[in-house]
């Protein structure tokens, strides 16, 4: 079968659908989303607990009435305008933007669109990834697996816990594995910081009487058929685990929470420059990559702490992409690089291609190398002059931090600006 679209969407979560709906609303009327699941949403069905639109909607949302939201608008405001294929799997993009998919219903799919949205999400880091040595029993899950046959299948996946990874969906798998009844002997993070939110370790773990243990990890995993103990182990500043700190700990369950990989193959195979340090590719502030009229946002581009920041990024790519059709766009005479700087671990987006009439500021992303309290965010040009500078009272890696870009500041005599992060 044989399709043709002004805009292809890869992939139905935050990002996907608020894309999808600020395009429909941009003048972009021929539009096709596509996702590889039964339903729309991407993970949030599965994420029941609450704590999702504080930003975005100002009111406390679990994760289903977040997807429910943007849901309802496509259904009501788009029902004309965005073709929906769901099981839909894509297994091949070109740089002249073809797709290839497949699904029961329709056999294989070509594809030919104007322009591409990437929104495939991440993914999480398996054991494999990080070589724990040991038995391969029953009982070691990543912990957005085991939140899936929970919240879900309505299994629970074990009764004595140990949870490897202090990041968000490890912290929440933790209580939420208490509350359904099982003991949760520890949390393990190698770093010495917690890599999710505040929030989440307070209301998480604090809050349950769950311990956190810094600067630990698993050595070693041992059982026969099912998991019986880990040997867990203090760590240098190396991050090599100490011989004379180790010891045991007995349990049948072990949730991996140790990262998450922004799920970048069918980028890379198409070509598109991808940034070392996010595993995203490299954008523009319109969220386009290198490749014209291909765009790319939510997690697939970094991994986010909030999914209303996944929601504003899809925004910003779908009026991106109706001013890209039109061919509405000025670019500069040189693009501006962003560069990251002192205690900056990466930055999104990575360079300034364009000018626009009456906008005043660029939001820039970033997240930070370590923690640190009492700081200022300072912008640098080429010469270490300051263009700009920010307060904030603490930062960590687990945060997401933001700050504008008055377009004041971006004449076309700047080649780069720098973004550093100091303790004030």
């Amino acid at each position: 079968m044989k399709l043709e679209y002004d805009l292809a969407i890869i992939g139905a979560g935050p990002a996907g659908l608020a894309a999808a709906l600020e395009a429909e609303k941009n003048g972009v009327e021929n539009i096709l989303l596509l996702e590889r699941d039964k339903y729309l949403g991407g993970i949030l069905p599965q994420c029941i607990h609450n704590g999702f639109g504080l930003q975005y909607f100002k009111e406390e949302l679990t994760g289903p009435e977040y997807a429910e939201r943007f849901i309802d608008q496509l259904n009501q405001d788009s029902p004309n305008k965005v073709d929906i294929k769901t099981e839909t799997m894509v297994i091949e993009m070109t740089p002249n933007k073809r797709i290839i998919a497949i699904n029961r219903d329709d056999g294989l799919l070509h594809i030919q669109a104007k322009a591409v949205v990437l929104a495939m999400g991440c993914r999480e880091r398996t054991r494999e990834a990080i070589a724990i040595p040991g038995n391969r029993p029953a009982g070691i899950f990543t912990a957005g697996t085991a939140q899936r046959y929970i919240n879900i299948e309505g299994y629970i996946p074990g009764r004595e816990v140990v949870v490897l990874g202090s990041g968000d969906i490890g912290m929440i798998m933790a209580r939420r594995m208490t509350l359904e009844g099982a003991r949760v002997k520890t949390v393990l993070e190698i770093m010495p910081f917690s890599t999710g939110l505040i929030r989440n370790k307070v209301q998480c773990l604090d809050d349950f009487n769950i311990p956190l243990k810094f600067n630990h990890t698993v050595t070693r995993i041992e059982g026969e058929k099912r998991v019986e103990r880990v040997t867990v182990a203090q760590v240098d500043k190396n991050l090599q685990a100490i011989p004379e700190t180790e010891e045991e700990i007995s349990c049948d369950t072990i949730l991996l929470s140790v990262g998450l990989i922004p799920e970048n193959e069918l980028t890379r195979e198409a070509g598109i420059k991808l940034d070392p340090v996010t595993r995203g590719p490299i954008v523009n502030e319109n969220r386009e990559t290198e490749i014209e009229g291909i765009f790319a946002c939510g997690n697939v581009l970094h991994v986010h702490d909030l999914a209303d920041f996944v929601t504003e990024e899809g925004e910003i790519v779908g009026r991106a992409v109706g001013k890209y059709l039109k061919r509405d766009r000025k670019f500069r005479h040189r693009p501006i690089k962003i560069v990251p700087g002192d205690n900056v671990a990466y930055v999104v987006p990575q360079h300034i291609d364009f000018i626009v009439p009456g906008r005043k500021k660029i939001k820039i992303f970033m997240r930070v190398k370590k923690p640190a309290e009492r700081v200022r965010i300072n912008l640098l040009d080429d010469k270490g002059r300051v263009l700009g500078s920010y307060k904030k009272r603490i930062v960590t890696p687990g945060e997401m931090v933001s700050v504008y870009l008055p377009e004041v500041i971006l004449d076309d005599k700047i080649k780069n600006i720098t973004i550093s992060i100091k303790r004030d």
